[in-house]
């Protein structure tokens, strides 16, 4: 293949703006931020559960209380009435009123052991409130983390994505230029080679691979007219001779 010199050097202008490309698409991808975000919202929705939870059981100890107190309440209107009965003196018999007197001492110790449990649910209940509160605040401060560091990750695509707009304008401007057979070919080996198809020959290294040219590869390349479009022996990747070449 054949190509003037001034469009294999073009070639590494285009090269070089498609490192920029992978450059700036590792740079998206391993923003820090991504990790931080990553992080904040795994405690996030751990908090979150445990605030279900606390909140599920702040309600289960909410029915249990008033459960709990329709019960007392009942056991204190049986109990007044009882109480009315033997005020009353409607109740003569002396079993009778020995067994309401019986019934009204029962209700009342009734009465007592549902109140301790009314107290003993309150007390649950506002240490599951404290907890809901708590792990409301936590919630709201992480989520105002996970807000930031969302800011912070968009912000730097934006400049990012900014960068990469001009850099594949420019590309599009500068590949236009080089011969279609030629760019076909870069194209072809950038994606075999790592995103590098077309490498300077620098000191009489190719910048591709790193190796020194051996000498009778040295003297072909030497030998190859300017517009001939040599290879690597070693990359099999273009290989474009400058003034810097050593040649």
């Amino acid at each position: 293949m054949n190509a003037e010199p001034a469009d294999q050097i073009r070639l590494l202008d285009v090269q070089a703006l498609d490192v920029r490309q992978q450059q700036l698409a590792h740079k998206r991808r391993s923003l820090p931020e991504h990790a931080e975000i990553e992080s904040l919202t795994k405690d996030h929705t751990q908090l979150r559960d445990l605030l279900v939870a606390a909140q599920t059981e702040d309600s289960d100890c909410a029915r249990e209380q008033t459960k709990a107190e329709q019960d007392v309440d009942q056991v204190r209107q049986r109990a007044a009435r009882d109480q009315q009965r033997l005020d009353s003196g409607a109740v003569t018999s002396p079993k009778d009123l020995e067994n309401l007197q019986r019934e009204i001492a029962s209700l009342a110790k009734r009465q007592g052991d549902l109140e301790d449990i009314v107290l003993e649910v309150m007390e649950r209940r506002e240490s599951a409130q404290e907890r809901v509160a708590e792990l409301t605040e936590r919630v709201g401060a992480v989520q105002g983390k996970v807000d930031d560091a969302t800011a912070r990750r968009d912000a730097a695509f934006e400049q990012i994505d900014g960068e990469v707009a001009s850099v594949t304008k420019e590309r599009e401007v500068i590949a236009a230029a080089v011969p279609a057979d030629l760019l076909k070919l870069y194209d072809k080996l950038r994606g075999q080679q790592g995103g590098i198809g077309a490498a300077k020959l620098y000191q009489r290294t190719c910048q591709g691979c790193r190796q020194e040219l051996a000498i009778t590869e040295l003297s072909e390349v030497r030998a190859a007219a300017p517009n001939t479009v040599v290879r690597c022996e070693n990359c099999r990747r273009i290989l474009v001779r400058t003034a810097e070449s050593g040649l």
